[in-house]
């Protein structure tokens, strides 16, 4: 008997797949979490832009607080996030202790690579700037090192929140790791309402207390952010021991594929080190169209796929990974596909939103403080550059999540290398060939091209891993494409009211367009015979109809 095998046999497994009737459940509620998170988080945007602004403190405050992120993405996170669930629910149905030790272990193995990473980084923080943002020197730079030490061990903590809320997604317990981020982003916007009301000298730079409040409080959020998983922990009845003896426990599978993906997030980031050198010279040359207005572009451009693919694949995820556990192929296409669909249904009709209500909806997101109009115009450009790719990004996270649930993260490995490629390559095409004003926003439509070419081969090579279809299937690329076919007129449409409204400011024309766009697709979901649309809209009738007859 293995140290696992401590488990009487025949006992129910510490974890199991949720049943299919609870994934839309538990999608809506991770779903309605992370809207609420999203929401929160334009609000935080808000308050740093306002406090910042988008020139070149801003962008120093942005690549100083998005390096942790960085950095435990790269050495850690990506292997966190893919790599748990599968190995959990597979130990779960293998392990005779419903995978109890082999969780304490994995956990512990985990956290200490933390711990290293993070005590590194603090003290390599002026190398990492460095790296980064070579423009920043003398007193900028030091503030910018300042903050990436304060914010350097938001690593450990990010670590320590994807960890324990892996464990309760392969529990089915959805709801925790969706809503805990809102709390971080309240404790960010009262640190930077703070710093509002404390520390508007006009001062170009940050006094030594001013780098503190922000660094420190911007750590704090993340802190937060994972002790609140403690009490869903303990409701799960989840106690961690930590445990040290890792020899012949069965972790070499799950450490050798966290290889893989670190190696895919590492090429991941040479991409991303690129935009981040590129668009941060772009930003001293021509002030308010560099890294902060590209990265506040970005933050709202992955809302739709935060939202609504993430939560719908998470909840599907440990039921892929116990059909893939079982061998059974055709269940795992049919989730792959039924989570193309399903996400295509919203992610479609944002990114036409996107893309017809782009200045509109960057003025409500971001137009305050001392964000100008033309920064407002460089953001809704790039925001525009990005809309293309958005279904492309969200197929890209759904199809990989194919790949995990199957325990192979070497083949997304090489597939990732298309997007690398593009995006690096294409970004410097953007940079050496259009003038400073749109060299941003080329490689903002760099990024949208990488997706668009590394989502086709993607598919193409998960479609043979799974083998063939069942031909009384809807595929997703006729879904796709229909889903298109009716939003393309509902854009305009959009466009259309947002422009009639925008006399009434900001709000009134993007709540205009948005609604004259969702009226539209609406009108043509039968006619085209959207079923994802259509199913949704009866649903929601039924539930209304529901309550109105308990009302009475």
């Amino acid at each position: 008997m293995t140290a696992t095998d401590t488990r009487p046999a025949g006992a129910a497994p510490a974890t199991a797949p949720p049943p299919k009737g609870s994934v839309l459940r538990s999608g809506a509620l991770m779903a309605a979490g992370s809207l609420v998170s999203r929401a929160t988080g334009f609000v935080r945007s808000a308050v740093v832009l306002a406090a910042l602004g988008s020139e070149l403190l801003g962008d120093g405050y942005a690549v100083a607080n998005t390096v942790p992120n960085i950095i435990y993405m790269l050495l850690v996170g990506g292997a966190l996030n893919a790599v748990f669930v599968p190995e959990l629910v597979r130990a779960a149905r293998e392990h005779r202790d419903g995978g109890a030790a082999y969780t304490d272990r994995l956990l512990t193995a985990c956290t200490a690579a933390l711990l290293l990473v993070t005590a590194t980084a603090v003290l390599a923080a002026p190398l990492i700037v460095e790296a980064y943002a070579p423009e920043y020197t003398g007193a900028p730079r030091d503030t910018v090192v300042a903050l990436a030490r304060f914010c350097l061990p938001q690593i450990l903590f990010y670590g320590l929140f994807t960890l324990l809320g892996q464990v309760l997604n392969a529990r089915g317990r959805f709801g925790a790791m969706m809503w805990t981020p809102v709390l971080n982003n309240l404790v960010v916007v009262a640190v930077f309402g703070l710093f509002l009301y404390l520390s508007r000298t006009g001062s170009a730079g940050l006094t030594a207390a001013e780098t503190r409040l922000l660094g420190l409080g911007t750590t704090a959020g993340i802190v937060i952010q994972a002790l609140a998983l403690v009490p869903s922990l303990r409701a799960a009845r989840f106690r961690w021991r930590p445990r040290f003896d890792w020899r012949g426990s069965g972790l070499t599978r799950p450490l050798r594929n966290a290889g893989w993906l670190v190696a895919l997030v590492f090429t991941n980031q040479i991409a991303y080190w690129v935009v981040t050198r590129l668009s941060t010279t772009v930003g001293h040359r021509a002030a308010g169209y560099g890294y902060s207005a590209y990265s506040s572009a970005y933050q709202l451009w992955v809302v739709p796929q935060g939202i609504i693919t993430v939560s719908l694949v998470t909840a599907l995820m440990p039921r892929m990974s116990a059909a893939a556990a079982d061998g059974d192929l055709a269940s795992v296409r049919e989730d792959v596909s039924y989570a193309l669909r399903s996400s295509a249904a919203l992610v479609i009709p944002a990114a036409a939103l996107f893309a017809a209500l782009a200045p509109w909806v960057v003025d409500c997101a971001a137009g305050y403080g001392d964000v100008t109009p033309a920064g407002v115009a460089a953001m809704a450009g790039m925001l525009i550059a990005f809309a293309p790719g958005l279904l492309a990004y969200s197929a890209q996270y759904v199809m990989a999540r194919g790949f995990y649930a199957l325990s192979d993260a070497r083949t997304p490995f090489f597939l990732n290398l298309v997007v690398v490629a593009l995006n690096a390559g294409l970004s410097c095409a953007a940079y050496l060939l259009l003038p400073a004003r749109w060299a941003v926003t080329g490689m903002a439509a760099a990024t949208s091209l990488a997706f668009m070419g590394s989502a086709a081969v993607t598919a193409r090579t998960l479609s043979r891993r799974l083998g063939p279809r069942a031909r009384h299937r809807t595929t997703a690329l006729s879904t796709h494409l229909r889903l298109a076919g009716a939003c393309l007129p509902a854009a305009a449409a959009g466009y259309g009211a947002a422009r009639a409204a925008e006399g009434l400011g900001a709000f009134a024309a993007a709540g205009a367009g948005t609604a004259a766009l969702a009226l539209v697709v609406v009108l043509l979901a039968r006619p085209l015979r959207l079923a994802e649309i259509t199913d949704l809209l009866d649903s929601l009738r039924r539930k209304v109809g529901r309550n109105r007859e308990e009302s009475t």
